[in-house]
């Protein structure tokens, strides 16, 4: 801040060290240390060091039984299931939560009434009973036939145990429940494009499909995103139930060595390490593709990644030099 120089003889004056601005001021908030962002800096550092120390001095993490299982056979090829399954049931929860979504938009009652019954229904049963009704349905069905309805003549049939493997079921009951909640995360990014969208693109000539997938869909796309990802990331850590209908997956690899050499926590940590890593890949692409449709480059500093800390420095207007007396003019 300065003296007003448009009084005769005044003179710009301003902080020791801070360069004015053109005008003859200087507008530079200076941030004040926030005075609990010591002590909260204090404790995070020893808890930090507190958890290095455990890891590193507590021989029960066997970090050589660790670092023998990370990239072994078995456990690569119980990630790779994981990451299948994680993109087929994410195709099949996205593919058809679109479909559920617009239904849910219909005008029509009945397909509204249907898309509602599927999105309460899928939503209310756990995923774990779904995946355990999908793999026993040959005890309700033993087979499966195509033909006419109320009993008629079937033109072919084939067993449920045939059709229903541990891969199948886990499709089923993981893609079908993940489209009861993408339909509700595409229904809300539709509402949020403004309706004279709709209006304009119709008056132009696009057909109402066109119009949903050229002009609605990209624009609610910013909003459908970032929750898509989260139930991205949420897949991959889902997939460890389908261990209960033993699917060789990442979870259900490691269980099976750990039952032959006993070494739990060892095997447990491979596990654990190999879902930080790729649900660290999986947000930074989330990260980049929602910079991609709000049109404005991606952030992947650390002060963007710890913004929620209450550390933050509280801003202060730079102290105000005393006007210079009648002597200094």
């Amino acid at each position: 801040m300065s003296i007003d120089t448009s009084r005769p003889g005044a003179r710009s004056e301003s902080p020791l060290g801070a360069a004015p601005t053109a005008a003859g001021r200087n507008d530079r908030i200076t941030p004040r240390p926030h005075p609990w962002g010591i002590v909260t800096w204090a404790i995070g550092l020893i808890l930090v060091a507190q958890l290095v120390y455990i890891l590193f001095t507590t021989p029960n993490f066997q970090w050589d039984v660790v670092g023998q299982w990370f990239l072994a056979g078995s456990v690569i090829k119980g990630l790779l299931t994981t990451l299948l399954l994680t993109v087929v049931c994410m195709a099949v929860g996205i593919v058809v939560g679109i479909v559920v979504a617009v239904l849910r938009l219909s005008r029509n009652r009945l397909l509204k009434a249907i898309a509602v019954a599927y999105i309460s229904f899928f939503r209310a049963i756990p995923v774990l009973v779904q995946l355990l009704f999908w793999y026993n349905l040959a005890a309700l069905f033993p087979t499966l036939s195509v033909g006419l309805p109320f009993g008629g003549p079937a033109f072919f049939s084939v067993h449920t145990n045939d059709v229903i493997t541990p891969f199948t079921a886990a499709i089923l009951g993981m893609g079908l429940s993940e489209a009861a909640f993408m339909a509700e995360i595409v229904r809300g990014g539709i509402l949020s494009v403004p309706p004279g969208q709709t209006e304009a693109s119709i008056a132009l000539g696009l057909s109402r499909p066109r119009t949903f997938f050229r002009v609605v869909l990209p624009q609610a796309m910013r909003f459908i995103i970032p929750p898509t990802g989260n139930q991205v990331i949420n897949m991959v850590k889902g997939t460890s139930l389908v261990s209960t209908i033993a699917m060789s997956e990442l979870l259900y690899s490691v269980e099976a060595v750990y039952q032959r050499t006993f070494e739990t926590i060892p095997l447990l940590i491979v596990a654990c390490l190999w879902y930080l890593i790729v649900t660290a890949v999986l947000f930074a692409g989330q990260t980049w593709i929602e910079a991609h449709f709000a049109q404005r480059r991606p952030s992947f500093s650390f002060r963007a990644f710890v913004g929620f800390l209450p550390i933050h420095p509280r801003a202060t207007r730079p102290r105000v030099p005393e006007p210079p007396t009648g002597g200094d003019v």
